[in-house]
């Protein structure tokens, strides 16, 4: 079943529909305002365009510092369906502010509105992202979170555009009013659709204090120190994104050469890449949650970022009002397209795997509250790249020489992220691994415990089965590894950073090999998945050697359930011993290997004989070496 099952569903259709027309309705007036103040500012008032735009991105930001604590609270305190459609039908009053104030000409009201648009969509963001684990397993939910991405910014593509040609229409005003107002009013219906999501804390007491809530709503994204590390992750995005967004009016007109609708091209590029590489998390991750996207995600948005500043030609260099067709005509506007749509791409794969991650890892009681801390440190970041963009551009950075330090920071950004969280590069190692070297196909995944206790047995073919095991579990595992795969440079970062367990033969270090049954039977109590390869050795022929009886030590002293589970197809791999030591001829069998892991029934720990473990191993592995 892939995740565009779930648009046949109504636990997730009317939702979903709710998002999407809500995130059109607010670029559709967002883009025409924006258009309106870049293009017409003369019109309103003396400021400049781009002093207009970025008061415009500050308004729409602030309400976030201002309600998102107390919106966390409704969510956690009070049933989710019914709290969108009263937000909703908010949405259809603010929309006829708009309307009224395009009428007016006036621009006061025109921010105002936009104020409340952002206060709107505060209220709804909690909320947004809390119903998603309520309504979908935790296999959905990379899925899930991908169409409520991809979703997202393919409304942002349709909204900007329909903004932008709207209000550049003759009476664009009246176009865009009417639009705003339908849009809203059909997001409230669609709203009506969307399930029952029962209260996470219905007995909460409501603080209504911003200051000493958003203080206390930050210190519960706080309690998970990986939660809150990918909240940072989550929150550098919005500020990467909101310098590249922000500065697109000016990159249009001033470097491009273009008109209005160049603007709404270079939007709906990057809107198009981040919903192409949202979708296809899904694929690239194998329907769990897998952060060894981010690192992907991140090398991408800087290597991209990179080139687009190399590519920039000089401002005016290419003409002055030029319609979209002239822009297009030179090649150098190609590599500037292909660039941005890359950098969304790999946006997308940053993003959607830590949102992921922060739904499937938060206290579900805490859910609302601690993605309300997520949105007001989105908002302090990009309220923070709004600054540093016009500091910049007032000291005479140009766009392209932004676009150059943002690639740099966000590199070492990065690089910060994973030194304080290596689980996020342990993945990244594991996930090339088995889109490279391997293609890896698992079946019966669905037999390791979700929560709890179990020890993984497997037969031992290369020096990566633990790193492929690894690749197919949703849990951490800690597997008991010879001591001495800890000197190998990439696989002693791997096993360390995974807390693998050393080993050595009593005959060599009896007291390493007493202390590692001690960790094990400490990693068990504490509810973890120890994993252990029982021939303890790597074959040298292909066939399995006799297990050890060290399962059956670990089990009496541990009564938890053993998980068996066969490789298939590593033998012969660069990695095994097949004709000599390992990494004798790499890649002799070339790329993308086809392997897999089949998943058997856990034995129950009375259940438990060597003799019988290692029949039902050989079973699950059959004639494949």
């Amino acid at each position: 079943m892939t995740q565009f099952s779930l648009m046949h569903q109504r636990r997730f259709l009317p939702f979903f529909l709710t998002q999407f027309l809500g995130a059109f309705n607010d670029n559709v007036y967002k883009n025409a305002l924006v258009v309106l103040m870049t293009f017409q500012a003369a019109r309103y008032t003396e400021l400049s365009a781009g002093v207009l735009v970025n008061l415009a991105a500050g308004l729409f930001i602030l309400p976030f510092f201002l309600f998102s604590a107390t919106a966390g609270q409704l969510a956690d305190k009070f049933e989710k369906s019914h709290l969108m459609r009263l937000i909703k039908l908010a949405e259809i009053g603010i929309m006829a502010l708009a309307a009224t104030a395009f009428a007016l000409e006036s621009l006061p009201l025109m921010l105002t509105t936009l104020f409340l648009m952002g206060a709107q969509s505060s209220l709804f963001g909690p909320v947004k992202y809390a119903i998603l684990p309520q309504h979908l397993a935790e296999t959905e939910l990379v899925g899930g979170n991908a169409l409520v991405e991809s979703g997202t910014f393919i409304a942002i593509l349709i909204g900007t555009i329909a903004g932008g040609v709207m209000i550049a229409l003759p009476g664009g005003t009246v176009w865009v009013s009417v639009a705003v107002l339908v849009l809203a009013v059909a997001g409230y219906f669609a709203s009506r659709g969307i399930p029952l999501a029962p209260a996470a804390d219905a007995g909460l007491r409501m603080n209504w204090n911003p200051l000493t809530q958003t203080w206390r709503t930050i210190g519960f994204t706080r309690s998970n120190r990986t939660v809150f590390l990918s909240v940072l992750g989550i929150s550098w995005f919005w500020f990467y994104g909101a310098l590249f967004l922000s500065q697109f009016p000016g990159y249009a007109k001033d470097v491009l050469g273009g008109d209005e609708y160049a603007v709404t091209l270079l939007l709906a590029v990057f809107s198009v890449g981040i919903g192409a590489g949202s979708l296809l998390c899904e694929k690239l991750s194998g329907k769990h949650v897998e952060i060894g996207l981010v690192p992907f995600g991140s090398i991408g948005l800087s290597l991209f970022a990179l080139d687009l500043w190399w590519a920039s030609p000089a401002a005016g260099a290419m003409g002055e009002g030029l319609a979209i067709g002239a822009v297009l005509s030179q090649a150098i506007a190609w590599r500037v397209l292909f660039d941005l749509l890359m950098i969304g791409l790999f946006g997308g794969f940053f993003i959607v795997p830590l949102y992921a991650l922060i739904q499937s890892r938060s206290a579900p009681s805490h859910r609302s509250r601690i993605i309300a801390g997520n949105n007001i440190l989105n908002a302090l970041f990009m309220v923070v790249a709004a600054g540093l963009g016009a500091a910049l551009l007032a000291a005479g950075v140009s766009i392209a020489q932004l676009f150059l330090m943002t690639a740099i920071l966000n590199g070492f950004v990065a690089l910060y992220i994973y030194t304080l969280v290596p689980e996020f590069l342990l993945r990244f190692i594991v996930w090339v691994l088995v889109h490279t070297v391997y293609r890896l196909k698992v079946t019966g995944d669905e037999q390791i415990p979700e929560d709890g206790p179990a020890v993984i047995v497997a037969n031992h073919v290369s020096f990566v089965d633990a790193l492929v095991i690894m690749a197919a579990s949703r849990r951490p595992i800690r597997f008991v590894m010879d001591h001495h795969i800890f000197r190998w440079p990439i696989l002693s970062f791997v096993f360390r950073t995974s807390r693998a367990i050393p080993i050595a033969p009593a005959k060599e270090d009896p007291a390493m090999m007493e202390k590692a049954f001690d960790t094990v039977a400490e990693a068990l109590a504490a509810g973890e998945l120890v994993g252990l390869f029982p021939e303890g050795r790597i074959t040298d022929t292909g066939e399995m050697k006799p297990f050890r009886p060290g399962i059956k030590r670990i089990i009496e002293r541990s009564p938890v359930p053993v998980v068996p589970m066969a490789l298939r197809g590593l033998w012969g791999s660069t990695f095994s011993r097949k004709d000599g030591p390992a990494l004798r001829k790499p890649f002799r069998r070339g790329l993308f290997n086809r392997i897999a892991l089949v998943v058997g029934a856990p034995v129950a720990p009375d259940a438990l004989r060597v003799d019988a473990l290692q029949n039902t191993v050989a079973a699950l592995r059959g004639d494949q070496k």
